[in-house]
């Protein structure tokens, strides 16, 4: 055991005290932090502002007061106040009490200007392959946008059809999406309009009737009572996967790449001659777990930083970080001592790719399932998952994540499983580090490996 430890030792320091392992360490939280504060400016929305003529050609002639309307500066600053209050409403509480603060109007708000739109129109029956040429050429100082026609029946239907007509939209080849979807939300809602006042109905009667606001759910838990956070639920499940996956395929990178350095260099011969292979298995499995730990005891403080930083840290379970921890070290033991026996047969990293792919694409299934698993938590494919190593770790944590965790005897049956396969990944690794670990020449296939575990 003394000799364990003397290894695990030397494994977490030489690890830990590389310049490489404090890079990857505090690499994502500098690059999330650099981003949170140069992305607002990066895509600011106030250098952007809309601005250009559009050739309306309305035969009904009820649709173009409408669009003037709809076009109208004070029009445009209301339904984009409406959007903001309504995004709002679906917000944390402390998003709401960030909001209050700002500044009213455009700036405060960092919303793009008000679109400088102007409409031009045109008599029924203009030659509409004339206009499209109007489009071909741009001033400088007021750009050409679109050109829109409005079909005769767009109002009201023709004859005996109930069904209404829409309009042609042509736009200069240099026009932004935005700009587009700025636009047509115009001429669709001067459309509407017209329809409405055609039929005697007051448009803003019909809206109010139509309009039911949406309203926050209540959470209702054990102990309190919270505004539901939209998408929570959904979230969670793929933010301990992720967790999970990080840590474990790093960690048995990291495992891999010292193995195979080691062994490449000669260094494992040195090593051997004074621990036997399975303490030297042992103690790097142990400390390369330990170096791990701490990466993932970063994340998990600054993902309970934003959480509490939003008011949301009483949305989450404490117990989840503590079977994150417990799954870790199963998945850890499982992934890290199949790597080491992956490390420990090949003389380089080319050599090592054919062996650890099928092993990457195991680990990597769950993670691809994360949306079904977390949307039926209870249904066959996540039950089944639960229960079959080395993904039963990944499938059971994102399914107590969810917004239906699952019995405590499928928990613990599926720990129980984890701590059988980590029983038999050591077993397996410990047959193959034996022989292959002062083995040089021709890489081994998986038949040959079989081959080891039998003779070992």
């Amino acid at each position: 055991m003394r000799n364990i430890l003397l290894v695990a030792k030397r494994e977490f320091v030489a690890t830990v005290g590389t310049r490489a392992f404090l890079f990857g360490l505090l690499f994502l939280p500098v690059l999330i932090a650099l981003f949170a504060w140069i992305g607002p400016r990066l895509f600011n929305p106030q250098d952007y502002q809309l601005k250009g003529e559009i050739i309306v050609i309305d035969p009904t002639g009820q649709v173009l007061p409408g669009l003037r309307d709809a076009y109208n500066p004070e029009k445009i600053r209301e339904r984009r106040e409406q959007f903001i209050k309504e995004a709002l409403a679906e917000a944390p509480q402390q998003v709401q009490e960030m909001a209050d603060k700002v500044p009213a109007g455009n700036a405060g708000l960092n919303l793009a200007p008000i679109p400088d739109l102007r409409i031009l129109t045109r008599p029924p029956g203009t030659d509409i392959e004339n206009e499209k040429a109007w489009l071909n050429y741009q001033p400088k100082d007021m750009p050409r946008l679109a050109i829109a026609v409005i079909h005769p029946n767009a109002v009201e239907p023709a004859g005996d059809s109930l069904e209404y007509g829409s309009y042609d939209f042509y736009v200069s080849p240099n026009l932004s999406d935005m700009a587009r979807n700025e636009i047509q939300q115009g001429l669709k809602d001067a459309i509407v309009n017209a329809r409405l006042n055609k039929s005697a109905l007051n448009g803003t009667q019909v809206y109010s009737i139509l309009d039911v606001p949406s309203v926050r759910s209540v959470t209702i838990m054990q102990t309190e009572q919270r505004q539901t956070v939209q998408g929570f639920n959904t979230m969670l499940p793929l933010a301990f996967g992720f967790l999970l996956l990080m840590g474990v395929m790093g960690g048995g990178g990291q495992l891999l790449t010292t193995m195979v350095e080691e062994k490449s260099s000669r260094v494992v011969e040195i090593l051997l001659s004074a621990v036997s292979p399975i303490e030297l298995m042992a103690g790097k499995l142990l400390g390369q777990m330990g170096a791990s730990m701490i990466g993932m005891g970063l994340y998990i403080l600054m993902g309970v930083f934003l959480l509490s930083s939003f008011a949301m840290v009483g949305l989450l379970d404490f117990s989840l970080i503590f079977y994150l921890l417990l799954f870790f070290v199963i998945t850890y033991l499982v992934m890290g001592s199949l790597m080491m026996a992956v490390g420990s047969a090949v003389n380089d990293m080319k050599e090592a790719q054919g062996l650890l792919m099928p092993l990457s694409i195991t680990f990597m299934i769950p993670w691809i399932l994360w949306f079904p698993i977390s949307r039926s938590p209870n249904s066959v494919l996540s039950v089944v998952m639960s229960f079959i190593p080395p993904m039963n770790t990944f499938a059971i944590l994102m399914r107590m994540a969810s917004s239906s965790p699952p019995p405590w005897w499928q928990v613990w049956l599926s720990i129980l499983i984890g701590l059988g396969s980590v029983v038999g990944a050591v077993w397996l690794t410990a047959k193959i580090f034996r022989i292959g670990l002062l083995m040089f020449g021709k890489p081994p296939n998986f038949r040959t490996l079989l081959r080891w575990v039998r003779s070992a």
